[in-house]
């Protein structure tokens, strides 16, 4: 039982076959599915999705990429969808300083815009953050303590860690789950691996941010939520448990962090 935290499914390259590769997923014992939204209009569709399969869910909110799309209208767009019964959290939101598509401050004050309407809605939060860890760090730790203050419950996931295991411990401090992807399989994650094992199951999420980031054996080619058996087991093989442990873990995690009844989701 598998828990896909991190998925797009709106991705032109599903639009063929991706009824067939969600089925794939359910055989191999994925039972639940998160479909995040990056921009307005995926954010939307991302919603449409869930509203078609009863074992998906939505996110919504924009890419620190497409920071310049966040007019006051997208944020009130964005407010609406948050009513949707299917919307379990705001995201993905963010930082990315490796890609130059969107100025530093611009990111910044998005990321900022997205985080209140989540505080609006009690919503927990998929973070995006590349080449902005401690930037990252410093927003989050404003919002959780701006969100204790005011009695709402700041949580969210570290979508497609990068960073060091040190790092990974500050944001569990704060609440968050990290999210653990096709990396870890990859020979140069020595800095995911180390993460995975210091922390250990209690705090961690699995993912696959299809259609990106195959993990091995299926590097390079379109990732696919079935995927997630090589991730759970490489999780398994670094701490030396058994796969089912890692599934049970991992999925329990992602109910509370969507605040989604665990009994209710097994059935």
């Amino acid at each position: 039982m598998i828990f896909e935290t991190h998925a797009h499914y709106e991705d032109d390259c599903y639009e063929d076959d991706g009824w067939a590769v969600i089925e794939k997923a359910r055989n191999v014992g994925v039972k639940r599915f998160v479909n995040v939204g990056s921009t307005v209009m995926s954010s939307q569709e991302s919603i449409e999705i869930a509203h078609k399969h009863d074992d998906f869910y939505a996110t919504v909110g924009v890419h620190p990429e497409y920071g310049h799309q966040l007019t006051d209208a997208a944020v009130n767009q964005l407010r609406e969808m948050c009513k949707d019964e299917k919307v379990i959290a705001v995201g993905e939101i963010g930082f990315d300083y490796y890609w130059d598509s969107c100025p530093e401050d611009v990111q910044e004050d998005v990321f900022r815009r997205q985080l209140a309407v989540a505080k609006e809605f009690n919503l927990p939060v998929i973070i995006h953050s590349r080449d902005a860890g401690e930037d990252t760090y410093k927003i989050l730790k404003e919002y959780v303590e701006s969100c204790q203050r005011d009695g709402v419950d700041a949580r969210g996931i570290v979508h497609c860690y990068g960073y060091s295991p040190e790092l990974a411990e500050q944001f569990i401090k704060l609440g968050f789950y990290i999210g653990v992807g096709g990396v870890v399989t990859f020979k140069n994650a020595r800095k995911l691996v180390d993460t995975v094992a210091k922390i250990g199951l209690d705090h961690i999420v699995v993912e696959t941010d299809c259609p990106y980031m195959s993990p091995e054996p299926k590097r390079g080619t379109r990732n696919e939520s079935s995927n997630l058996v090589h991730i759970v087991n490489k999780i398994a093989e670094i701490l030396n448990v058994p796969v089912e442990e890692v599934e049970e873990k991992t999925f329990v995690n992602a109910c509370r962090v969507f605040k989604l009844d665990e009994a209710q989701e097994r059935d």
